[in-house]
């Protein structure tokens, strides 16, 4: 049930995700607003797909929580990488775009920088994608699951002792061992042991006392 609902989560955002991106294709990008309308709607598509792995129960269910450490660590160096990107390609002459491209050569990326441009779409992808990835569940509460931990909690393991002849005995926790017999076989054991007649032997006399 959980590989079906996923998989049936996965392919619909799949079909939302590339609704997304032929409505991007509609849109002419050689404007200002047009490109970040373009490239929004592309990340919007990435963030489309993370999420469904969250609805579809990839963090097994659960009310969802933003990951706050994840989005430092993780989100925020790779949005300011990729925005880095798609602010370099974006078009015009605006203060973003120049201040970019004037600190990668700087930098002396801004070769890295003019080869990266040709696939800014993937970076927007991307930064949807993490970002939906940022999101997390704590799964849900085994009510049941927690009352039997409960009802266990305190009761110590039984422990294994060596026998004899190397034979383990278990021993509960009442002091009782397992292999031990009940009470009624105990009871049972002793009454035929008391039914068996006791045999004695006189001790003969030393040939000193002999008359």
């Amino acid at each position: 049930m959980y590989g079906l609902t996923r998989a049936t989560t996965t392919l619909l955002a799949a079909g939302v995700a590339g609704l997304l991106i032929w409505i991007g294709t509609q849109i002419n990008d050689k404007s200002v607003g047009g490109f970040w309308a373009v490239y929004g709607l592309i990340a919007g598509a990435g963030l489309v797909m993370a999420l469904s792995q969250l609805l579809g129960g990839w963090t097994k269910w659960g009310w969802p929580r933003l990951a706050i450490m994840f989005l430092l660590i993780a989100f925020v160096p790779i949005a300011i990488v990729s925005l880095w990107v798609v602010l370099a390609a974006e078009p015009g002459n605006g203060w973003f775009h120049r201040h970019v491209l004037s600190w990668s050569g700087d930098l002396h990326i801004r070769g890295l920088v003019n080869d990266l441009k040709e696939y800014v779409s993937v970076f927007a992808f991307g930064i949807g994608l993490v970002f939906g990835f940022s999101f997390d569940t704590t799964g849900p509460i085994a009510r049941g699951r927690d009352v039997a931990v409960e009802g266990t909690r305190g009761t110590a393991p039984p422990k294994r002792r060596g026998g004899i002849f190397g034979r383990g005995r278990t021993e509960t926790t009442n002091g009782r061992a397992a292999d031990e017999p009940l009470t009624a076989d105990r009871d049972t054991t002793t009454s035929r042991t008391g039914d068996r007649e006791v045999v004695t032997t006189a001790r003969r006399p030393e040939d000193g006392n002999r008359s």
